[in-house]
């Protein structure tokens, strides 16, 4: 896969929470591994952790981001109208979103494909930073590239969460912004329908472990 282009598309739901942690769900509807879904969480003192459903998302994950603590076992979610459920190791997670804003409602304007397009993300990105406080393009720490294409927004209007056991307390903004990668997510809570591509690096080793390309029905929030 050296030199490769991945393309990731689904949804990005960042959220924090009143005792401080912030949560960051990504539910792939299409991907190199098929639909699957995974949980990013920081907690107040800064550890980062990952759940993660499988050993091959893990290792392709981890390449990009940076963890303290890895954990894989089931991420389930659901999704009914707007109401969200998410279910991972330690973790029941429920949100709800409102009506798109006028940034969700520019974002559905854009024409599909340029809005997929990596220098399109590369073009919205000063935009992006100084609206949101999220970035749609950097370098991940192996050196690899990537571009957010976003093509909907809308916000995280209440959440519950339940972690290890805690009640993590009411929806709040996420602040400060986490610190798995190049950039964080929108400081106000949103879920983000997206597309992702990740260019791998020359120098990176080739991964056996991730599959051919295959595509899967999408299904948006």
């Amino acid at each position: 896969m050296t030199g490769a282009r991945l393309r990731f598309e689904g949804c990005i739901a960042g959220l924090g929470t009143s005792s401080g942690v912030r949560l960051v769900l990504g539910h792939w509807a299409r991907s190199p591994f098929g639909p699957f879904s995974d949980v990013m969480i920081e907690r107040v003192d800064g550890e980062r952790l990952l759940l993660v459903p499988t050993g091959a998302i893990r290792d392709l994950v981890t390449s990009l981001y940076t963890f303290e603590e890895v954990r894989t076992g089931p991420v389930r979610v659901d999704v009914l109208r707007q109401h969200w459920s998410v279910t991972a190791p330690g973790l029941d997670l429920r949100f709800t979103t409102g009506p798109r804003g006028p940034l969700g409602r520019a974002l559905r304007a854009v024409p599909g494909p340029l809005a997929v397009r990596p220098a399109w993300s590369a073009l919205i990105d000063p935009a992006a930073r100084l609206l949101s406080g999220a970035r749609t393009r950097g370098e991940s720490r192996s050196g690899c590239r990537e571009w957010y294409g976003a093509r909907d927004l809308r916000p995280i209007t209440t959440a519950a969460a339940v972690f290890e056991d805690r009640d993590l307390g009411p929806l709040a903004p996420v602040r400060p912004p986490v610190r798995f990668g190049f950039g964080s997510v929108p400081r106000h809570p949103a879920a983000v329908r997206v597309t992702t591509t990740v260019a791998i690096a020359a120098h990176a080793p080739t991964d056996p472990t991730i599959p051919p390309l295959r595509w899967s029905h999408p299904s948006h929030p």
